[in-house]
């Protein structure tokens, strides 16, 4: 668009709400570029919104400041209790969105004839921050999901059972922070109506659900990520299927599978099987000590796997913040919500 003359706005008022909603967007404009810097670590979402912050500056023009209105304006200083109930960064963020998404409408509605170069701006500012309103959220959500990764002691992974999701729902009830969904015998109709109502369940107690081996059935049931073994696809083609926001685990039996896994991108590791499993009785237990040996040459997440229950888990006591992933224990059990509180017990 060809640069147009600004048009004094011949009622001096005009010229005082676009000061004062030029004044209100720039504010909201920077709390979200700090945010996104300091809060979100990005970079790319700082200095996208600093560059519109400029813009707007830059069409700030003296016949706007000239008309500011300050001491007899009526409703300066005024507040409302919703102001005080933002209790997350999150909440700040958004209201501040909304600040300034209503303050670039009113200069778009004010400026359409007198300064059409900044209804532009305004206009195109107020349709991108709708965009990165999205990207932040999402970015926010991955991070909280990464959070709980590095946070949960106790990671189950079901079995097929009649009663499986009140078995899930009490062991969500009782701590448990990541769910995967591992299912051999049922067909994936079944397997899919069976994973939504997990993922369901998991969502309501803000715990992780991950679908074993299965990308396609993540993708369906929209689930928080995905676990592989060894023989299953590779973690590249699997992040590019599910995206960089989905968490990514793999298997791992030795020192060269968990280093392949830090290369590779994954988000989390299993070591295992520490004993003997009823699971994966194929598997020869690589034991406690490779365990150890395991954990001081990573820094991902990891869990402990593979045949872990009340009656061997204090042979575990002396390693520090231990994390493990356990079935039979939890799923086999009469009591699921006490066997869960249990095994958190011992670990804690």
């Amino acid at each position: 668009m060809k640069s147009m003359p600004v048009i004094p706005p011949s009622d001096n008022r005009i010229a005082q709400l676009i000061d004062a909603n030029l004044d209100r967007a720039r504010e909201g404009l920077r709390v979200m570029e700090d945010w996104c810097r300091f809060g979100l670590k990005r970079s790319d979402f700082s200095i996208q919104i600093k560059d519109w912050r400029q813009q707007l500056g830059a069409h700030h023009h003296k016949v706007y400041r000239k008309a500011r209105l300050t001491s007899n304006d009526p409703a300066m200083g005024v507040s409302h209790p919703l102001q005080k109930i933002r209790s997350s960064p999150e909440a700040v963020f958004i209201a501040n969105s909304s600040r300034v998404q209503e303050a670039l409408r009113v200069i778009e509605e004010f400026t359409r004839i007198t300064d059409p170069n900044l209804c532009e701006i305004a206009t195109k500012i107020r349709y991108k921050t709708y965009e990165i309103e999205i990207k932040v959220l999402n970015t926010t959500e991955t991070i909280n999901k990464r959070q709980t990764l590095k946070d949960c002691a106790i990671y189950l992974i079901t079995t097929n059972r009649r009663d499986l999701e009140g078995i899930v729902l009490q062991a969500l009830k009782a701590g448990v922070k990541i769910v995967q969904y591992r299912e051999k015998f049922l067909n994936d109709s079944e397997k899919i109506s069976q994973a939504k109502c997990l993922a369901s369940l998991c969502k309501k107690y803000n715990s992780l659900f991950i679908v074993n081996d299965r990308v396609d059935i993540a993708l369906a049931v929209d689930a928080d990520g995905i676990h592989l073994g060894q023989e299953d696809i590779p973690t590249k083609i699997a992040r590019e299927l599910l995206g960089a926001d989905k968490i990514i685990g793999r298997s791992t039996h030795c020192l060269e599978d968990i280093k392949n896994a830090e290369d590779d991108g994954c988000d989390y590791i299993g070591i295992g099987p520490i004993f003997p499993s009823e699971t994966k009785k194929q598997l020869k237990p690589i034991g406690i000590d490779y365990l150890s040996k395991g954990l001081s040459k990573t820094l991902l997440p990891t869990f402990a796997i593979g045949g872990i229950n009340s009656s061997n888990i204090n042979k575990l006591n002396h390693i520090n913040d231990l994390s493990i992933a356990v079935s039979d224990a939890i799923i086999n059990s009469s009591d699921p919500f006490s066997k869960t509180k249990e095994l958190l017990k011992s670990l804690t």
